[in-house]
């Protein structure tokens, strides 16, 4: 049964019976105001490879306006898009690692054939009412149209047609694309908040503010697991269920860098921090091999450094920092650090209590759940340099692990690994919280690395 051909010929008639509905809605007060229109649809992407040109098609309800450009290291093509409900497997355009490739990126297939010139492609939100597509090129290439148009009833087609491109024009195109990207682009100041329109900053006698980071999000996926499990998802899932946990007892500011699958630069996940003097700050991810990589599992728990505690470290560290570039967001020049005696003072201190919150978060974990064989690592994670909130990356497991992906895919493993780090989170503030006034993170992480001991006995002798 055609069941492509079924919905195709349905959506337009949903959309009309919608409209129908909504017009001979009674009008009230609240209906005064006219109601945004719903996005369009995207319903499928197809990618055509030819002789010299590659065509990669999204199947839409309704035509949209794009525009595109490119952008270099690494080539990718950026088409940037009003809000598209993209009801699309998230992995249509992405494969699995190759073979003893640690996150390699992924290819692309279309019946049986192989793009030379588009290796991989990535769509979904952007911010609030902007979508992205970003195309990753094998080489220097150029968008030949941007083009929407109505295919059938109902239906659009929105073809975005490449071509490969010599080096010289393609490296100025990238530059102007740059250009580009960063005059539409709105201060850092603008930005919003999310989810944290009613969060203060902290002062004598608040409760500590404490952001919960799940990686990636929207036009960035994460890592691919088994059976094409994003890290996305997984992640917002388990922050959601520890925002939750914390906000049981009353005595923390939860705030989620996100709260939905959407994208947010790393920068502006450590402006977030800074900027509501956050006590406390923990980025939560997935990690996933490829060529062997299932005998690898369990959970590791990272702070920043200048220099890489090892290898692996160092691999995880330059993954994770590219998750900017993954959603074609164009590297900007990093000018927050300053050299001098009392920021180098801050940094260092605010380092050791993230040292001190990563050995109570390993021991409380793996109370619960597993641990890696080295589970306490140190790189130069972008998302952890805030000189001047403590914080620690936590990669939950390994999507490439069959038991690591059934814990993760677990509700039940989730409320109890997410007890766990509550718990570690309270024994880190438990100094501030057993007197009469929130003493400042820097007097609850000095006893804390004590005070952790006793909570942790206490919560294995009761079988929790």
């Amino acid at each position: 049964m055609d069941f492509g051909g079924i919905r195709r010929k349905w959506l337009p008639v949903r959309n009309y019976g919608l409209a129908l509905v909504f017009a001979c809605a009674p009008f009230s007060a609240a209906s005064a105001q006219p109601a945004a229109p719903p996005a369009p649809i995207a319903i499928s992407a197809r990618l055509d490879a030819g002789v010299r040109e590659t065509k990669l098609i999204f199947v839409l309800n309704d035509c949209v306006k794009a525009e595109s450009y490119v952008l270099d290291h690494p080539a990718r093509a950026i088409v940037d898009l009003p809000e598209v409900n993209f009801q699309i497997d998230p992995t249509a355009g992405l494969k699995p690692p190759e073979p003893h490739k640690r996150h390699a990126r992924p290819t692309t297939e279309t019946s049986g054939q192989v793009s030379n010139l588009v290796t991989s492609y990535r769509f979904g939100r952007l911010a609030p009412g902007k979508s992205r597509i970003v195309i990753d090129l094998s080489g220097p290439a150029e968008m030949v149209s941007a083009t929407c148009a109505p295919a059938a009833p109902g239906i659009s087609e929105l073809k975005l047609t490449l071509a490969p491109q010599a080096e010289g024009a393609f490296r100025t195109a990238a530059r102007a694309g740059a250009e580009k990207q960063a005059a539409a682009a709105p201060p850092p100041e603008a930005a919003p908040q999310v989810g944290a329109g009613d969060i203060k900053s902290p002062a004598d006698g608040q409760r500590p503010i404490v952001v919960l980071d799940p990686g990636h999000g929207g036009v960035d996926t994460g890592a691919l697991g088994r059976d094409h499990i994003l890290e996305k998802f997984l992640v917002l899932d388990f922050a959601k269920v520890l925002a939750a946990k914390l906000r049981e007892n009353g005595h923390y500011q939860v705030v989620l860098t996100r709260e939905d699958d959407t994208f947010v630069p790393l920068g502006e996940r450590v402006r977030m921090a800074r900027d509501l003097h956050a006590a406390l700050f923990v980025s939560l991810h997935a990690d996933a091999l490829a060529g062997g990589g299932d005998a690898v599992q369990g959970a590791t728990v990272y702070t920043v450094s200048d220099r890489a505690s090892d290898a692996e470290a160092a691999r995880v560290a330059e993954h994770e920092n590219k998750a900017d570039s993954a959603a074609g967001v164009e590297a900007r020049e990093d000018a927050s650090d300053v050299n001098d005696i009392l920021f180098d003072l801050t940094r260092r201190e605010t380092r050791a209590y993230s040292h001190v919150f990563a050995r109570s978060l390993s021991e409380y974990w793996k109370v619960a759940a597993r641990l890696n064989k080295n589970p306490r690592r140190s790189a130069g994670f972008v998302v952890l340099k805030a000189p001047d909130v403590p914080s620690v990356l936590l990669e939950l497991g390994y999507l490439s692990n069959e038991a690591d992906t059934a814990d993760l895919t677990s509700p039940a493993w989730r409320e109890k690994a997410a007890a766990q780090v509550a718990r570690a989170i309270d024994s880190f503030f438990a100094p501030s919280q057993t007197g009469t006034s929130q003493a400042g993170t820097s007097q609850a992480a000095k006893t804390a690395a004590s005070a952790h001991d006793g909570a942790l006995k206490a919560t294995q002798s009761s079988g929790n």
